[in-house]
This record gives structure tokens, C-alpha cells and sequence, in this order.
């Protein structure tokens, strides 16, 4: 059984005490972990294996598989990078912010340990995301200019509304959780450095989105009635913008890979295949947001007016194959 799916019996603190254990037992340091100097880790960017995959959003449009194989290459590589670089600066955000929610708790606090855990750890995954993106040789800037603008302040929102927080956390957390087991789980031929690069955060991301889960659970019925009603509106919003900073390459980035507006229109999120992968991004989201009281008549207008809507999962981590 793992750190994520403990025994129902189990109380809030221990839910957590086993999320914290499981972090002391298996954790990974980005310069212990991955071998960098590796032969078989060097990124060569002519290397067939920066094409983008097929579950890739951009790499299964038809506008990127009529390139040529050279640009196909160029693009994946820089793509992979500009990814890399936008997860790090989330991460970075969610640090701040874990930090400021530390600072207010009180002793004894059953979530101080798991938060300080999930600190350390998102710390290793900003060396290892730059890392990578050092070694790409890719000048890529990652977020939006306004999401690196808000960059400073978001993190003030834990200590203000950390409810909220921790929703955002699951808004940067889902999506690319989402796409990272998705390719995982495909098997093509990709670069062995970036298979393990995926590998260590998806394992420790489980336990981060778990207690983020576990946090909203316990917290939503302390919950006073207006706040719920406010957060229950919020929520999509926060998601869906969230998601789009995450997942939509920023202007520059569209730029630099010669994407043309009509396709980034297509892929974000006009497209019929488009629209299904984005409802199947939230699906664990949908499920959390029933369980916590955030589902309401009028807040599933706006998760349907955010166009993330659909069926919820039956459980964490449900294949979208399983769920339709």
C-alpha cells in the first residue's frame, strides 16, 4: 500500500505521519539520483528522441507531425526545456508559499513535518529541472511575463488563504502529473535523461498531491458558509488559469518554435481532442472539489464556462480511459 492510498481508519495525523515516513524512507537528490555526466544522459539536439510524442498536446497535432524531422527535433527539444523551466518556476512559487504557511503554524501542528518534507523535496526538483535545462543549451523563460510578474506575491496567498493555496498547488501539481504519466505510461523511445527526470518527480508528486488532497478534505468543513460559497466560484477559475500558464506555451515561446496562431488556437483548446484532454486534467480535481463541499449549481457553471468539466474520477489517479 502506499504513502497515497492509506487505510481509511487512519486519522488525519497519521494520514500525514505516513506521508512524512514514506518521505524519509524513499526521497532522491538531484545530483545523487541522476547520474549528469552519464554518456548516455548527454543531449545531443539532433537526437530522434526530442520528437514530441503523440500523447503530447503539440507533438500529435497534425501541423507538427507535417515538419520536417530536423524541426520536429528543434521544437521537442526546446518545448521539453520551456516545460521543464515553467514547472521549476511553479515550484519555486509553491516553496515560497509552504514556507509562509510554515511560519504561522503553531507547535504541534500535524502539518509543519509533511510541509518542511514537500519543501525539501520540490527544492531537489528545482536543481534537477534546471539542470536539465541548463544542459539543453535552450534560451527559454518558462511562464508568462505576468505569471512571473505574480511570481513574488502568490505565495502570499498561503498564509492569507491557504485553502485557496493549496487548490493552486493542485492546479500547477494535476496538469503536469497528468501529462508526465501520460507519456510515461506510452513507452515511445524518449531521452533516457528526461525518462528519469519524470520518473523521480512523478513518484514524489504523489505524495505532494496527496496531502494536498488529504489538507482540503480535513480543512473544508471548518469552512465558514460564505467562504465556501466564494471558494466553490474561485476554484475553476484558479484552475483553469493555473493550467493554462502550466501547459500554453507564453508568447515568447510560441515565437521561438514558429507556432502559428491558428494552431495554438486549435491545440488551446479549440479542438474537439483538445477540449476531451483538457476535462481529462481535472478529473481528480472534480473529485476532490465533490468530497470538500465544492460543487454547488452555480460553481459547476463556471467549471463548465472554464470548459474543465466532465465526470469526476472514481478514485486518485484514474487512467482518463477508465473514467469515459
Amino acid at each position: 500500500m502506499t504513502a497515497t492510498h492509506e487505510a481509511p481508519f487512519q486519522t488525519y495525523e497519521e494520514r500525514l505521519r505516513t506521508l512524512s515516513e514514506a518521505s524519509v524512507e524513499q526521497h532522491f537528490d538531484a545530483f545523487l539520483d541522476i547520474d549528469w555526466d552519464h554518456p548516455d544522459f548527454a543531449i545531443d539536439p539532433t537526437d530522434e528522441r526530442w520528437v514530441l510524442p503523440e500523447v503530447d498536446v503539440l507533438g500529435g497535432h497534425a501541423w507538427y507531425r507535417g515538419l520536417p524531422q530536423d524541426e520536429q527535433i528543434r521544437i521537442g527539444l526546446y518545448r521539453q526545456a520551456n516545460v521543464t523551466k515553467v514547472g521549476l518556476q511553479f515550484e519555486q512559487i509553491l516553496i515560497a508559499g509552504l514556507m509562509n504557511y510554515a511560519l504561522a503554524l503553531p507547535n504541534g501542528s500535524p502539518e509543519f513535518r509533511y510541509s518542511t518534507h514537500e519543501a525539501t523535496e520540490e527544492c531537489h526538483h528545482t536543481q534537477m529541472f534546471q539542470e536539465f535545462v541548463n544542459r539543453s543549451g535552450q534560451e527559454v523563460r518558462g511562464g508568462s511575463r505576468l505569471f512571473r510578474t505574480l511570481g513574488p506575491v502568490l505565495p502570499l496567498a498561503a498564509r492569507v488563504v491557504p485553502f485557496a493555496f493549496f487548490y493552486g498547488v493542485l492546479a500547477g501539481e494535476e496538469p503536469i502529473d497528468h501529462v508526465q504519466k501520460s507519456i510515461l505510461r506510452a513507452g515511445d523511445d524518449m531521452h533516457p535523461l528526461l525518462q528519469r527526470i519524470m520518473q523521480i518527480h512523478v513518484a514524489e508528486e504523489a505524495r505532494h498531491i496527496g496531502f494536498a488532497h488529504q489538507y482540503l478534505i480535513h480543512k473544508a468543513p471548518r469552512l465558514k458558509r460564505h467562504e465556501r460559497a466564494v471558494l466553490s466560484v474561485a476554484v475553476p477559475v484558479i484552475m483553469k488559469w493555473l493550467c493554462n500558464e502550466i501547459l500554453v506555451p507564453s508568447k515568447q515561446a510560441q515565437k521561438d518554435m514558429g507556432i502559428p496562431k491558428s494552431v495554438i488556437k486549435d491545440l488551446y483548446w479549440e479542438s474537439e481532442e483538445a477540449q476531451k484532454f483538457l476535462r481529462d486534467l481535472f478529473g481528480d480535481v472534480r473529485m476532490l472539489a465533490d468530497e470538500t463541499g465544492m460543487m454547488n449549481p452555480v460553481s459547476r457553471r463556471v467549471w463548465r464556462l472554464m470548459k474543465i468539466d466532465g465526470r469526476s474520477s472514481r478514485f486518485r489517479s484514474q487512467p482518463a480511459s477508465a473514467a469515459s
